[in-house]
């Protein structure tokens, strides 16, 4: 008989079971959403978070930001996020490195996240050189191929200080002639002249592949200007006027997208508040970070209006989905123009 799997080659069997990215245009939310605005509590919140998502897509007029904080990425919504740019839901996106990196252009490159079947002992993962994300798995043998190839792009281009963006741009560029899985985020984005911002850049893989980069290029190399990230983003808002946002999670990239409104005043501009805002989130807001900050709150400080926002208390990864689904079935994105905001930066 033949040997068990899991004792022949234990890190084999962990990693068996891939996650598998949902496909919004496969199945249709609408009467889904019907029916939740029909109820109470998160459901009915989630019904009018849509229903917001999709007046904001409706509005000519309105440019739409996205924010990712977290994983959701990893644990299934990646194509989601590319398809909300695909099909022109989404005009600009401001995330985390890990989001970026790690996940959407990890898989560009052929890698893959996997299902955790069960409990497994920590440090037999690490002896593994398995990494985990609650019960999701990476090879961290593929991860850091992920940070050499970030230190291929920067060795490859002039030795200067970039904006995130910029950098993200160049990544897209890269994965045109190189990704093994296309479509992911970034190669879209590159495509559609949509700009990507990720304020905490190094707080990544892409922090590993650049400290290489540095490392191997002691007295040349590129760096990242954080400053220059806020006022490319500001420059995003003053242009496109009225806006909207969806954000999932919090952190870093909430507050960079609500604050352009204040920078934009900072710098003379009068622009308006974000008109629509929603934020999907499992934050308390009793300890007064700005991740569990509601958007009234945010109203106070100048930076979301409060006649459109939606605050929707549930794990993303189960509630996303069929929002953007309705969104995409829906089809108000098939009669707006797209913005291409990269062109701003030629």
């Amino acid at each position: 008989m033949a040997e068990p799997k899991l004792q022949s080659d234990p890190k084999a069997a962990l990693l068996d079971k891939t996650v598998e990215h949902i496909d919004i245009t496969r199945f249709d939310a609408r009467p889904i959403i019907d029916s939740m605005g029909k109820m109470s509590f998160t459901s009915r919140d989630l019904a009018r978070a849509t229903g917001i998502f999709n007046e904001m897509v409706a509005d000519k007029d309105c440019s739409v930001i996205l924010t990712i904080a977290g994983s959701t990425s990893a644990g299934g919504c990646m194509q989601l996020y590319a398809d909300l740019i695909k099909y022109n839901m989404v005009d600009a996106v401001v995330a985390t490195g890990a989001s970026i990196v790690d996940m959407d252009f990890f898989e560009a490159l052929g890698f893959k996240h996997y299902q955790a079947a069960g409990a497994v002992d920590d440090k037999q993962l690490r002896d593994l050189y398995i990494d985990r994300i609650y019960d999701t798995y990476i090879d961290e043998s593929d991860l850091q191929a992920c940070d050499h190839a970030i230190c291929e792009i920067a060795n490859s281009l002039e030795a200067r200080p970039y904006s995130s963006r910029e950098f993200i741009r160049e990544m897209g560029r890269w994965l045109t002639t190189h990704a093994q899985k296309p479509g992911s985020l970034v190669q879209t984005a590159f495509e559609h002249d949509v700009p990507v911002f990720c304020p905490a850049f190094t707080d990544s893989s892409a922090g590993f592949g650049l400290v290489l980069h540095q490392h191997n290029n002691p007295d040349r190399y590129m760096t990242l200007d954080s400053i220059r990230d806020f006022r490319e983003l500001t420059d995003v808002k003053i242009a496109a006027g009225q806006t909207g946002l969806l954000m999932i999670g919090g952190g870093v990239p909430k507050n960079f997208a609500q604050d352009t409104v204040v920078c934009a005043e900072i710098l003379g501009k009068e622009v308006d508040m974000h008109k629509y805002a929603i934020q999907i989130t499992v934050a308390d807001v009793r300890d007064g970070a700005c991740s569990s900050s509601t958007l009234k709150e945010a109203c106070s400080w100048g930076k979301v209006d409060t006649v459109k926002e939606q605050m929707v208390y549930a794990e993303a990864t189960s509630v996303l989905p069929l929002l953007a689904s309705d969104a995409y079935h829906r089809g108000n994105w098939q009669h707006r123009d797209r913005r291409h905001f990269s062109r701003l930066f030629a």
